[in-house]
Parts: structure tokens; C-alpha cells; sequence
């Protein structure tokens, strides 16, 4: 590619290291990104060219100066047996001995500049240059053609080939995001109102942008249902399996959460989270959020209400170029982030809470929402309940993510992510596959469970969340015990990532070694879990659209989306407790592994619940549907087994043990 006089000059002005760049860039071309095409952006799946005048922003992700260095670091503070543990390095510690430098990043800035793009933000840890054009810019700076493929019943738009940049950039460039549209894939890991698998009743009404989309179609939980589990018990219906099943519960409330985790007691003497900022990254924001939560608490969970000084946000504008955020369902996020706040809240209700926007869907928005706070050292806790269905991510966009959470692990910065709502994803994926991510060994994956809260607040049945359906036609439950597969707790043995040091002896070989090619051993998912069926799940409360209008409403919902926050609000109480902690896989695994810290989550027979929902959603006129969600169904390859598993993987926290013991 031609440079002109203004880029060489530019180089050359930007430091020493980088003169070099200039002068081997002009001989040598252009350097293809390795794995920088999505595998799915095959010929005879494109539909369509990309117009020239389309706009796209794009990052350019940049290598660390000392990215051995870096990892080290961060695996030194989080490793039990290192004389550094949990000595946590600052933002400016790891800015100066780690970051991209200045050089480099005014390489690229040149570079791209000179190709015609505005450039956009560059964030204070040097992560990545931000530049805005159109995409016959893109196809003449990276040397591709772009196109539109089909996949996964969308069209997205990706390169025909790697990406390339100049040679003399090569060294330094990790990856290019947001050319392509792989992580527009991504989804929240909840299960909607309506029971299905990442999937709201939402309005399906064009809007302009993050924060204007409509709220989502209203529900209602239809009676019976049960304000504890067990409490009612189904006698009207056909026994299941030679069994009278309970009603599902109405959903969860703060009190009993806390209380199944032994939080609520020592919550009476201000073990409570406060001093612990506990951040939630989420596509969009819905503009009641607060005010949603805040309503909620005061209606149950009174001694508790979240202040104006408890929550604070940062919700970022709509990304140009992207898609409209009417296709990133943005009213079925609204949802996922009541969910993510009332659940941190609920569990460390003196905690204070930092909500994240993206500005759209996509890797783009949601790592660049995750850089501000890991590059601001925001928050001792990150939650995040959304990910991309299996692992089929092109390997630029891998590392752009992996590079900001080893610096989250550098900075003593625990990243919690769902493992994911589908299982081991072989009811939607040729073969099994792990959820990104959740794979990543950087971060502490959230698996699910059932988990049923007695009168008292104690556990009184808890296994792994692996969801059967059947229902009651004519008098009949169909199909038959233990029905068909609807959903459960992500998890598996993942292809992109090995086995991680703190895995080992601990980790079953069967299961490390799955999905494997020879000898080799995968990183397995999850780490611990937290309840996440929705038949077991959290009442929560938002504004919702109904009939008579819109206003605020609650219903049950659940997924590792609900595991992923209730985790991160325990956490919030240990840090409270102990201190910051960090990333906790290595001390979770060598130090708990084998105590009663943490409890085994076991495989039962024959348990599950009987749901009724109304037809409509939200009242009788049409009618009601009545389920039976069975617990342990095995139509998957991952199963609850004693000891470590991958439905829950090391189990549950147990309550006050945990705290004293992390």
C-alpha cells in the first residue's frame, strides 16, 4: 500500500523505535493478521457486497509492550502460592511497564489517519485506536473485500480474507475489530419472561438508539405459584413421573437469596458489601433502570433501598456504522440489566453499583464498556451475563478481549461471566462447544443450578440447571418423563483455550481432554455457580408495556444471568470481609476445592416443578398453559456429577465457610 509523505514523516517524528517501522514498512507491504477472517464468511455463504459509501467504526487493538510480562504479573497476584499475591498492581504501574507505547500508538493513529478515517478514542491504557470511515476505506486500508454472509439466520457482514495492515505495524497490532460482525452474535445469557432461552416478549418497534427503544411487552406470573419452594404443591393435575410436583416459586426476593447464602445475618452487623464498587456491563440502557431498581428494593427489600449515591452509570452513544439496536433486540436487554442490578443489590445491598452501557451489542460496544473500567481501575468486581454462542470467534477479536482480562487480573479486578443458557450448545451447534466468553481461563465462570429456598431460607434441593419440558394436553403430560431438553447452564471443554495451571488435579481428565485433538487438555467451564433456573429464579421488577399502558411490573426470571450478579454480589461482601480479591480461579481451585467452603452440587431424580403461565403473557382471557420443568434432564453431553462437573463445575459457595476461607 502506498503511504504518503505525511505518515512517513509522522513515524518518524514519533519516537526511535518506530523510525525503524517507516522505512522497513515502505519495502516490505503489507502483513496479513492471522485468523482475522470469521470461519463462517465462506463463498458460497455470501448473499451480498457491502456498499462503498457504509460507514463502519472499527479499533485497531495494539500488542502490550510486555505481554509475557503482563501475564505474569497477573498470574503472580492471583496465585495463592506467590509471595505477590494479591499485592495488585496500580493503573499507572501497568500503563507504564505494559501498555502499547505512545510511539506505537501514533504509528497506527498515522497510518490510519493517512488512509482517510477519523479517529476516534484512544483510551488511557493504549488498548486500541478507534477510527470511523466508509467501507470502500476499509477494503483499500486492509486490502479485502467486504461482504455480506449468511450465518446463523442473520447476514453479516465480514472480509473475504485476513485482514491486512503494513509490515511495520504488524508486530504491534493485535487484532482489528468490528470490521467483520461476528460478536453481533452476542446475546444476554437470561432466560426471558416467557421461558424461552434468551428470548423476551419485546416490542418490535424501530428506534433511533440506545435508551429510546421501547420497554418490553409486559408479563405477568399467572397463579398458583409458590412463595417458597415446596409450598404448593400441584394435587389437581396428573402426578409426573408417579409424582405430585410443587408449583413453581413466584420468584425469589432479596431476603431469601441472602439468606440461602448466610448473608442475611451477618448483613445485621454492616457485612454488607459497602466499601465495594461492583460494576455490570450490559449492551444499551434502559432509561428507568434506576429508578426500576430503586422500586423494586423499596417493595421487598424496605430496610434495604438503593440511594442515588449507591448507583451511578456510564452509558455510552450508538456506535456509527453499527447495526440498529432494533436488531440487537435492545428492549430485550432491559431486562437482563434490572436483572444484573437487583440481583448485585439484593446480595450486597450496601455495595455501590456502576452501570455500563455499550453502545451497541457487539465486541465493539461491550469490550469497550469492560476497557473503561479495567483502564480506570473502576470497580474490585466486574459482572457480565452475556456471550457468544460457542467458540466460532475469529482470533483478532480473541485476543483484543484477552488482553484487557489479564489487566483486569493485574489490577486485582475479579471478572465474573455467564457460562451460558444452553447447555453444552449441541441443540443449536453441529457439535458441543463452550460459550466465549465464558472460556476465556481469565475470567471466573458463573454456571447454574436449581436451587430450592425452604420457608426457613435455608436449601432444601439443589442440583445442576438442566431443564426438561412437558405439558399437559388433554389430560396427559407430554412428552413423558423426563420430557424434552429446553435449556440449562452453559459449560464444556474449550478449543480455544488449554488447561489452565489451576485446573489441573482438580479438573477430571475426561472432561479436560473433550473436544481435544491428541494429548491435548482444554480450559472447561464453568468454575462455580450460582441459581439460575428460571423455574427457581429471582422476581424482579421494570417497566414493562401493557395493555392498559406502560408502567412498572414484576415477573420470575432466571438464567446464569441471575448467577452471574449473585455471585458478584457475594464477592462484593468478601471483599468487604477480606479484602480485595481479585481473580479467585487459582485460590478457588488449590485452596477450596476439596473444603466444605464450597458445596457439591449433586445430580437428583425425579424433582422438578409445575409452572402455569397465562397464554397472552399477562392475564387468563385466552387461557392458561401448564408445564412441568423437570431438573436433570440428560439429553446433553455435559451432566451434574459428584465432585467437579461441567453444569456447575466446583459447586456452590457455602455461605459463611466461603467468606471466612476466600
Amino acid at each position: 500500500m502506498r503511504r504518503t509523505p505525511a505518515f512517513l514523516l509522522a513515524v518518524a517524528m514519533a519516537g526511535a523505535g518506530v523510525t525503524s517501522l517507516a522505512t522497513s514498512a515502505s519495502a516490505a507491504g503489507m502483513s496479513a493478521i492471522p485468523d482475522s477472517q470469521p470461519v463462517w464468511a465462506k463463498p458460497n455463504a455470501k448473499v451480498a457486497e457491502v456498499s462503498g459509501s457504509d460507514r463502519l467504526t472499527f479499533r485497531v487493538y495494539l500488542k502490550a509492550k510486555d505481554q509475557a510480562g503482563l501475564e505474569a504479573a497477573a498470574t503472580a497476584v492471583s496465585d495463592p502460592s506467590s509471595p505477590s499475591y494479591r499485592r495488585f498492581l496500580s493503573t499507572d504501574e501497568v500503563r507504564t511497564r505494559f501498555a502499547p507505547s505512545a510511539g506505537t500508538v501514533e504509528a497506527v493513529r498515522t497510518w490510519l489517519s493517512s488512509s482517510g478515517f477519523g479517529i476516534g478514542e484512544i483510551p488511557s491504557n493504549n488498548q486500541y485506536v478507534e477510527a470511523t470511515g466508509s467501507a470502500a476505506q476499509v477494503q483499500h486500508a486492509f486490502g479485502v473485500n467486504l461482504g455480506l454472509y449468511k450465518v446463523k439466520d442473520r447476514t453479516l457482514r465480514s472480509a473475504d480474507r485476513p485482514l491486512s495492515v503494513p509490515a511495520a505495524l504488524a508486530g504491534a497490532v493485535s487484532g482489528v475489530v468490528n470490521v467483520d460482525q461476528a460478536l453481533s452474535l452476542v446475546k444476554p445469557s437470561h432466560v426471558g419472561a416467557n421461558g424461552d432461552a434468551n428470548a423476551d416478549t419485546v416490542a418490535q418497534t424501530k428506534t433511533a438508539g440506545p435508551g429510546v427503544a421501547p420497554p418490553p411487552a409486559g408479563f405477568v406470573n399467572a397463579q398458583p405459584c409458590s412463595d417458597y419452594f415446596g409450598q404448593k404443591v400441584d394435587t389437581t393435575d396428573p402426578a409426573y413421573g408417579g409424582k405430585q410436583l410443587p408449583y413453581a416459586v413466584c420468584g425469589y426476593t432479596p431476603q431469601q437469596l441472602r439468606a440461602a447464602s448466610d448473608l442475611d445475618n451477618i448483613g445485621k452487623v454492616g457485612l454488607d458489601g459497602r466499601g465495594v464498587t461492583v460494576a455490570i456491563v450490559d449492551a444499551f440502557a434502559s432509561p428507568t433502570l434506576y429508578a426500576d431498581a430503586a422500586e423494586y428494593a423499596k417493595r421487598h427489600d424496605p430496610a434495604h433501598p438503593l440511594t442515588q449515591g449507591q448507583y451511578s452509570q456510564i452509558v455510552f452513544p450508538p456506535t456509527p456504522g453499527t447495526e440498529d439496536p432494533s436488531q440487537c433486540d435492545a428492549s430485550g436487554w432491559y431486562g437482563e440489566q434490572s436483572l444484573d442490578v437487583e440481583a448485585v443489590h439484593a446480595m450486597a445491598p450496601g455495595a455501590k453499583i456502576l452501570y455500563v452501557g455499550g453502545a451497541d451489542c457487539t465486541d465493539l460496544g461491550l469490550d469497550k464498556a469492560l476497557n473503561t473500567i479495567v483502564a480506570g481501575n473502576k470497580a474490585q468486581i466486574v459482572s457480565n451475563s452475556y456471550g457468544d454462542t460457542g467458540e466460532d470467534i475469529p482470533a483478532d477479536e480473541v485476543n483484543a478481549f484477552q488482553s484487557i482480562a489479564i489487566q483486569a487480573a493485574a489490577e486485582g479486578i475479579g471478572v465474573y461471566f455467564s457460562s451460558g443458557d444452553n447447555g453444552d450448545e449441541s441443540h443449536r451447534l453441529p457439535k458441543p462447544s463452550a460459550d466465549f466468553s465464558a472460556s476465556s481461563q481469565w475470567v471466573t465462570a458463573v454456571g447454574g443450578t436449581s436451587l430450592g429456598i425452604g420457608k426457613d431460607g435455608s436449601k432444601v434441593l439443589e442440583t445442576g440447571w438442566s431443564t426438561g419440558k412437558s405439558t399437559l394436553t388433554n389430560g396427559a403430560w407430554g412428552p413423558a418423563a423426563p420430557g424434552t431438553w429446553l435449556y440449562g447452564a452453559g459449560g464444556g471443554t474449550s478449543v480455544l483455550f488449554p488447561e489452565p495451571a489451576y485446573q489441573k488435579g482438580v479438573v477430571p481428565e475426561a472432561l479436560a481432554k473433550q473436544n481435544q485433538t491428541g494429548d491435548k487438555r482444554g480450559r472447561v467451564v464453568p468454575d462455580i455457580s450460582m441459581d439460575a433456573d428460571p423455574t427457581t429464579g429471582m422476581l424482579i421488577g421494570l417497566t414493562q408495556t401493557y395493555p392498559d399502558g406502560v408502567h412498572y411490573g414484576e415477573y420470575r426470571i432466571g438464567g446464569t444471568s441471575l448467577a452471574s450478579p449473585l455471585m458478584a454480589g457475594l464477592m462484593a461482601v468478601a471483599d468487604q470481609f477480606g479484602g480485595r480479591h481479585g481473580f479467585i480461579n487459582p485460590w478457588m481451585y488449590k485452596a477450596l476445592s476439596h473444603t466444605p467452603a464450597i458445596s457439591d452440587v449433586k445430580p437428583v431424580t425425579g424433582a422438578g416443578e409445575v409452572r402455569v403461565d397465562y397464554v397472552n403473557g399477562f392475564n387468563d382471557a385466552d387461557g392458561y398453559v401448564r408445564t412441568v420443568r423437570s431438573f436433570n434432564n440428560p439429553d446433553q453431553t455435559i451432566q451434574t456429577t459428584r465432585g467437579y462437573d461441567n453444569v456447575t463445575g466446583l459447586g456452590t459457595p457455602n455461605g459463611l465457610l466461603f467468606l471466612g476461607l476466600i
